[in-house]
């Protein structure tokens, strides 16, 4: 089994020298020009290894490239059925017919190899769930509440801080704990990066700017510029797990649902904006979403509000 250093990682791949250097090109592309982060490098690079390994046994010899255009729908369709009996899920599933397309595209646009089958064959559709936003009492109270928390004021300035901004903004965690103190909230809005290194414009209340600022006055830790925005409390850059696990203790507290996680707070941010009478568009550039579908799954958790209120209220429904 050769193996090929490429972007992102050490991944074992079969092959002969010209799948290699295919393998590796693409690789480049995918960190250099469509910007893809570690995680999906990582995911995309097992998922064609994986692949790889299936098509040596499959075709009783290590895969060439000059293979890979004779592939048919039931050789992909045979992978599909192997790793599912491994058991991989749809959203798995679905990934990983997504990872072979974006190789296969490859290929076609360097005139390495032509493969229509591909395109025939129908990807498992991963579970469609609606995001669990918070009610808006229960999204203030865990904001109210997060500090409670914490033994030490500077930490429990640094929860509430990071939580107001989390509801506030609509963050994800990770951009929220990417940020450093040159982002520090403060003025009318705020520059974010997100995911596939793109940006977006946010707009900042005052409430967190102040919280922000009320955390910043109290921490011990004093850095330049580029020193982490949230940090532990041994002044590194504050760490995912400690805020699920903040997240995890309030849950008892308050008595709220398994759902209620820290990425629940960007749910409930885009959710009671729509309920507020924000338009979807707006939501969208506020989430960074990529696509305008992945923000309407919001209309759905409204229209399933409505429907609640209405068997509650309408004379009819109740009889």
């Amino acid at each position: 089994m050769r193996r090929a250093v490429v972007a992102g990682g050490l991944i074992p791949f079969l092959g002969d020298a010209a799948l290699q250097s295919a393998v590796a090109t693409w690789r480049r592309w995918l960190a250099d020009e469509r910007r893809a982060s570690a995680h999906t490098l990582d995911g995309y690079g097992r998922d064609l290894a994986a692949f790889l390994i299936f098509l040596t046994d499959h075709l009783g010899n290590e895969p060439r490239l000059a293979d890979l255009g004779g592939l048919r729908p039931a050789d992909f369709r045979s992978f599909l059925a192997q790793r599912s009996a491994a058991g991989l899920g749809r959203t798995s599933l679905a990934r990983t017919m997504s990872s072979l397309r974006s190789f296969f595209r490859h290929l076609d646009r360097h005139d390495l190899a032509h493969n229509p089958a591909l395109g025939t064959v129908r990807a498992p559709r991963p579970p469609r769930s609606l995001p669990k936003a918070l009610a808006e009492d229960e999204a203030l109270e865990t904001i109210a509440g997060v500090g409670e928390l914490q033994s030490e004021p500077w930490m429990a300035a640094r929860d509430t801080a990071l939580f107001t901004l989390l509801y506030g903004c609509g963050l994800r965690i990770g951009e929220a704990l990417a940020l450093d103190r040159r982002d520090a909230p403060s003025g009318p809005s705020m520059m974010i990066t997100g995911k596939g290194r793109k940006q977006r414009l946010v707009p900042l209340l005052p409430a967190v700017v102040d919280a922000v600022a009320i955390y910043l006055a109290q921490c011990p830790f004093i850095g330049g510029a580029d020193f982490p925005l949230f940090v532990g409390a041994r002044g590194k850059r504050l760490n995912p797990g400690v805020v699920q696990r903040q997240m995890r203790h309030l849950r008892a507290l308050l008595g709220l649902p398994d759902t209620a996680t820290p990425h629940a707070l960007r749910h409930s941010f885009a959710t009671h904006l729509l309920s507020g009478g924000g338009d979807l568009r707006t939501i969208q550039e506020l989430l960074g979403h990529a696509s305008l579908s992945t923000t309407q799954r919001y209309t759905e958790v409204d229209a399933g509000k409505l429907a609640a209120v209405y068997r509650n209220a309408h004379p009819r429904a109740k009889s």
